[in-house]
């Protein structure tokens, strides 16, 4: 055996020691797989420490190791650590090869024999696969300094400004009329009570005016080719009927404007819009567009009204504009498209839709704007009765089995701030039906307090049934809550005037399929999978992709801007950089055994693969790829392998695994 193989067995701290016998694997190693290289086994209780790296580090230079094995933790988390410890003693670091005996023996096993024999298998394993590894060298790619930020919230914004700020081009996309998101519904945000547009129309503004932002809202993008540093993005920006060039946004269009449609978007269904219209009074850009699905010109080609009174000459209002189809480069993509709130219809017993006086929390937040349908007045469906009793009802649609099982996040301070400005505003008797109080950010325990020191009412209980079939007289006309107190193990039927249903959070209804467009991944849940959910919260398995804000998780507008920050600080790196390495562990095709067949181009999630129609084979970019070997298990040809992940490398693993190596050659 010409190969010096080194084998170091970690600790890590009780982590792994507790349940495997560290010290004895080590010493089986040296011992038993001497035939197969290796010169030498050690264990240390921190191999990740700066002492346990220059220990790989000597062995390399003085016993002249051509191959290094690290039994520890996963390499997810320490690989680059262990294979910069040997790049930096001379040696490939792809000739370095980690053992998971944390996450796969000794966090999953109590039975320290079985552990401790599992272990040995494991780095028996680890030392035959290592012995088929080659020298590779990663791939180097440019940046493009353009960046891409699809989805005009409030993370979105954040991430835009952030690296225009830093001098470098961002082409802001969002599908709406306006950027702001839902923070831009909101009245009051928490737990400070700060207004949401005072604090978020300034960020607003400066998107719309600053020389290094292209905004492009009312678009969308349609396509994503490329890979990290080279993506072109396909952008479909609709039209919207408007010549922005001309528009002054004097406001003369929608009101003459004959047509009157229910806004189900900005006021949640409270108020109304024109046919032409602009959301909201701050919104940015400053121009409408026409809604060509209620639009009488379109309908049946009479009215035009709009055109008729614009005052600017040229006529700004162009019946005949069309779709524009831009396409933009960017050397990466930061997806903040936000989340859906739960429908509350889908829980027919808390009545909303049925009984009147059940709103929804977004219902209820453009209620408690200024600007919204009521001018800041909490009042029934009505419009005009103040409520005497309110019931929020925390929780709706979250931590539900039938539901979704997570926490939302945000639904209890969201309570909180609702039962405060219905106190504020009306005096009204409030109580707040919840299962647990959640409030764990800056100031939040503090925010709680407060409502209870103003005189709100707190059930400890999922709310069964939301009814108005009276039993008693003092029900009659009301909305009746049944709950269930479990702080005193009593049922509850409360009375009341209005139900608020604090909805949860919901991943956008088109996650999936634009995941699928951008090349990432939707977890268990919908939300977008994160490269690692403590170390790498903001990047993707796609390199070059990340994501900020709720695409990744419920998180509140801090959190979301946070987040924002940090994505862009990541772009901003990569693009400062100029070049990026990426790594070398990719797929290849073997074009005289390719047969054409395509399974694999539909299989992949990195969208990789491609068909060349001239030679009739697939191909696969090396850039985008991420050796995930999705392709190679597919291929009935078997014309697909896996750099690092060859058949001579897996079978090779499995005998080890087998502890077939263990017998030492007969001499001829």
């Amino acid at each position: 055996m010409s190969e010096k193989i080194g084998v170091y067995v970690c600790h890590c701290g009780t982590n792994i020691a507790g349940t495997v016998d560290v010290k004895g694997v080590a010493e089986w190693a040296a011992e038993h797989l001497k035939h197969r290289g290796v010169v030498i086994g050690r264990e240390y209780k921190f191999m990740c420490s700066s002492l346990g790296q220059e220990l790989v580090e000597k062995d390399i230079k003085e016993l002249g190791l051509t191959r290094v094995i690290v039994a520890a933790c996963s390499p997810h988390l320490h690989e680059k650590t262990f294979r910069t410890a040997c790049k930096n003693a001379g040696l490939n670091p792809y000739l370095c090869e980690m053992v998971s005996i944390r996450e796969q023996v000794s966090w999953v096993h109590t039975d320290k024999v079985a552990a401790t024999e599992k272990s040995k298998a494991a780095i028996s394993g680890g030392v035959e696969r290592v012995i088929h590894n080659e020298p590779l060298e990663p791939i180097q790619v440019p940046i493009h300094a353009d960046t891409l930020v699809v989805g005009g919230g409030i993370a979105g914004i954040q991430a835009a400004l952030e690296i225009a700020d830093a001098g470098y081009h961002v082409c802001l996309v969002e599908r709406e009329p306006s950027i702001g998101g839902h923070m831009a519904q909101f009245d009051k945000t928490f737990p400070t009570l700060d207004c949401a547009a005072c604090i978020l129309t300034p960020k607003m503004v400066e998107i719309g005016s600053h020389p290094n932002i292209t905004l492009l809202t009312w678009s969308e993008v349609e396509k994503v080719d490329g890979y990290v540093g080279n993506f072109k993005a396909t952008i479909r920006k609709k039209a919207s009927y408007v010549n922005t060039d001309t528009c002054t946004g004097c406001g003369i269009c929608w009101e003459k404007c004959p047509k009157k449609v229910v806004d189900d978007v900005y006021e949640a269904g409270l108020g109304i819009r024109k046919a032409i219209y602009r959301p909201f009074a701050q919104a940015v850009p400053k121009y409408p567009v026409m809604d060509v699905e209620n639009c009488t010109y379109f309908k049946n080609g009479k009215c035009k009204a709009c055109q008729l009174f614009c005052p600017t000459e040229p006529n700004s209002i162009n019946f005949e504009q069309k779709d524009e189809i831009l396409e933009i480069q960017a050397g990466n993509i930061i997806l903040a498209t936000g989340y859906d709130l739960f429908d509350a219809k889908r829980i027919p017993q808390y009545g909303y839709g049925k009984l009147p006086n059940v709103f929804t929390s977004l219902e209820f937040e453009r209620m408690c704007n200024a600007a919204g349908p009521t001018e800041g007045r909490v009042v029934l469906r009505d419009m005009k009765t103040a409520p005497k009793s309110v019931v929020i009802v925390h929780c709706v649609g979250s931590r539900d089995e039938n539901y979704n099982k997570y926490c939302s996040s945000i639904c209890c301070m969201q309570s909180l701030k609702f039962a405060h400005l219905v106190m504020e505003r009306t005096g009204a008797e409030v109580y707040n039906c919840y299962i647990d109080i959640r409030t764990p950010s800056k100031d939040y325990e503090e925010f709680y307090k407060r409502v209870l020191e103003e005189g709100g009412h707190f059930i400890r209980g999922k709310v069964a049934e939301v009814t108005d079939s009276a039993r008693l007289p003092e029900e009659e006309g009301k909305l009746i809550v049944q709950v269930e107190d479990t702080l005193i193990g009593k049922q509850r039927r409360i009375p009341v005037d209005m139900v608020i249903l604090s909805a949860g959070i919901e991943p956008r209804h088109d996650a999936k399929e634009v995941g699928k467009l951008f090349g990432i991944a939707c977890g268990a849940s919908g939300w977008y999978t994160e490269k690692h959910p403590k170390l790498d919260p903001v990047a993707t398995m796609t390199e070059g992709i990340y994501i900020a804000g709720c695409v990744q998780g419920p998180k509140d507008i801090p959190a979301s801007v946070a987040q924002g920050a940090a994505a862009a600080a990541r772009v901003l790196g990569k693009i400062q950089q100029g070049v990026i390495a990426l790594e070398p562990i990719k797929a290849s095709i073997n074009e005289t055994q390719c047969s054409g067949c395509r399974i694999c181009n539909g299989l992949c999630p990195f969208n990789a693969i491609a068909f060349i129609e001239d030679d009739k084979v697939s191909s696969i970019n090396p850039a985008l790829c991420q050796g995930c070997g999705t392709c190679v298990a597919a291929c009935p040809a078997g014309a697909i392998s896996g750099t690092g992940f060859s058949d001579q490398q897996i079978i090779a693993q499995i005998d080890g695994l087998l502890l077939k190596n263990l017998e030492e050659p007969v001499a001829a």
